[in-house]
């Protein structure tokens, strides 16, 4: 299985950004899919996280009313819509894989993970 991460780039405080994850194989609907980003000499965290089919999300509370995290499934797709970003926001992002879970938070439960994507936010 592979993830490939897309979208990120340079924008401004305030600004928006949209960055997708295509997935292979013919077992999306089985993958709980989440995004999580890594910031610059610090751990990888929890950003936000889609169930398998109907489509609950979560969020960190640092992200929450910000951004929102999608999926189509015809697509093999999942999405993160990045509004009112902010300086702190900047870091890379990563989109991962969780085999028939349901809503998991931490990087240890998931099995599969994209190459990341930088996003920059400038003040």
């Amino acid at each position: 299985v592979q993830l490939q991460a897309s979208g990120g780039g340079s924008v401004q405080a305030g600004g928006s950004l949209r960055l997708s994850c295509v997935t292979s194989g013919r077992t999306f609907r089985r993958y709980s899919m989440a995004w999580f980003r890594q910031k610059s000499g610090k751990e990888r965290e929890f950003v936000g996280g889609i169930s398998r089919s109907e489509g609950r999300a979560v969020y960190s509370d640092s992200v929450k009313g910000r951004f929102t995290i999608s999926r189509d499934n015809a697509k093999n797709t999942v999405y993160l819509e990045m509004n009112s970003l902010k300086p702190e926001d900047t870091a890379v992002y990563y989109c991962a894989a969780e085999i028939d879970g349901f809503l998991s938070t931490r990087p240890n439960q998931f099995d599969y993970w994209g190459q990341g994507t930088l996003v920059t936010v400038s003040s």
